[in-house]
């Protein structure tokens, strides 16, 4: 069976096994990365599901510290970034999921801040690819990343070799501007400081007309989608409408456009929609 064959029905598979995780957060594993840190993260699975299944691996925004609860594997930081809220929709549809925290020597006030970004970044979420294609019988592993959180994917999907990368990505809110001249250097960070051009595998990126946080203009989608030249297919999906900001939110968290607040559902059938066609098959009814 081709990994293409293998994907869609590892997917179709998971998407008839019913909504409910058989954990409410998942399980809480530990995986050693780089420099003697330790790397902590939630994985979900529908209720029966069998393996193998396809994975999305989880990548939050800001600081990417989502402080997973020892007890519950629950995120206890971040909770209204948009995957963390639609994490419970993903595991309906099928997937299995992981919630990633940021590493151990990343926990201070700026989390991964300019870490996203190196090398030894993408060798950690190499490392976890493994350890879920191992854990997972061979399934397919995507990086699912948001706002902040799309530097961390671009930049294992760019840097890693075909074998040791992500099967697929998905990058929504893509952070594609950066403050020069900022504070603090890594605040200037954008995926266009990454070679995008060495990405290869399918690429899925979403963005929400009303975006108007400065650092995802989606109006730069299009130059984003130009710039994965290698890509094995590359998608655009811009959502309309919702019901806006919440009162009170930042223009650049989840509980504006940039968020998908209230979208979730389109959000997750967007990116469900993208992996069945990537696959070269139809969606379940």
């Amino acid at each position: 069976m081709s990994m293409r064959a293998r994907a869609a029905a590892c997917l179709l598979a998971g998407a008839a096994l019913g909504a409910q995780a058989s954990e409410p957060c998942g399980t809480l594993h530990s995986l050693a990365t780089h420099g003697g840190s330790s790397t902590r993260y939630a994985l979900a699975m529908p209720a029966g599901a069998k393996v193998p299944l396809t994975t999305l691996v989880l990548l939050a925004g800001g600081s990417g510290h989502v402080d997973l609860d020892e007890r519950s594997a629950c995120a206890r930081a971040l909770k209204g970034n948009s995957l963390l809220r639609s994490q419970p929709l993903f595991v309906a549809a099928g997937f299995a999921t992981v919630v990633l925290d940021a590493p151990s020597d990343q926990h201070g006030e700026d989390g991964l801040a300019g870490f996203r970004s190196a090398p030894a970044h993408a060798q950690d979420l190499a490392l976890l690819i493994a350890a879920l294609r191992q854990r997972m019988g061979g399934g397919p592993v995507w990086l699912v990343g948001t706002s902040r959180g799309t530097i961390s994917a671009a930049n294992a999907a760019a840097r890693l070799s075909p074998e040791a990368g992500p099967d697929g990505l998905v990058l929504s809110s893509a952070l594609m501007a950066g403050q020069p001249g900022a504070r603090k250097p890594w605040v200037a960070q954008s995926v266009f400081d990454l070679p995008l051009q060495a990405i290869r595998q399918p690429l899925l990126l979403i963005a929400h007309e009303g975006d108007s946080c400065p650092r995802s203009p989606p109006a730069l989608m299009p130059r984003l989608a130009e710039q994965a030249v290698a890509a094995a297919r590359v998608q655009q999906v811009l959502l309309r409408g919702g019901p806006g900001a919440a009162a009170g939110s930042d223009a650049c968290e989840g509980r504006a456009p940039h968020g998908f607040v209230g979208q979730e559902a389109e959000l997750v059938q967007a990116v469900r929609q993208f992996i069945v066609d990537a696959t070269g098959q139809r969606a379940a009814p």
